[in-house]
């Protein structure tokens, strides 16, 4: 089973739509038992709380269920515990290094890596805009979701 913690700064908007979309595509694919997904912060602004309503909106406008979730700290034995880290943006990944002590940095990327134009993926905390944001996490779910496959660790 291949595990993947998805990371933004407070776990309410980005990482917990990019958990539940993939969730979502695990359900689709067929792929219960073969891969586990969570989701944390790097900051503590929002521990405990339930993710976004925006975000919510946004997945029940697509047809997602919403993981059950509450914010949650990355933390450094998250390192040990999962084969991936994905941030959303640098400052995800500065912040997730520091918090893994500068070990298994090999494990960490931003999510649209696995695209053909990786760039990072804009807070709607800030922007508002939860229609971008979760059209950038679909295609990085979808290019996830191949890079698994073209390596045999989903198929």
């Amino acid at each position: 089973m291949i595990s993947i913690l998805f990371v933004c700064h407070g776990n309410i908007c980005r990482s917990t739509m990019a958990e539940s979309v993939f969730a979502d595509g695990i359900q689709k694919r067929g792929l219960g038992g073969k891969v586990a997904v969570s989701s944390a912060a790097t900051h503590a602004d929002e521990l405990g709380n339930p993710p976004h309503i925006g975000t919510r909106r946004k997945l029940a406008q697509e047809g997602i269920a919403s993981v059950p979730h509450r914010a949650r700290l990355m933390r450094e034995e998250d390192g040990e515990r999962y084969d991936l880290l994905i941030g959303m943006d640098e400052e995800n990944l500065r912040c997730m290094r520091a918090i893994l002590k500068g070990r298994n940095s090999e494990k960490l990327s931003l999510l649209l890596d696995y695209t053909d134009h990786p760039r990072p993926i804009a807070d709607p905390w800030y922007t508002g805009d939860f229609d971008a944001t979760f059209a950038d996490i679909a295609e990085g779910v979808e290019g996830l979701f191949r890079f698994l496959d073209a390596r045999g660790l989903i198929g």
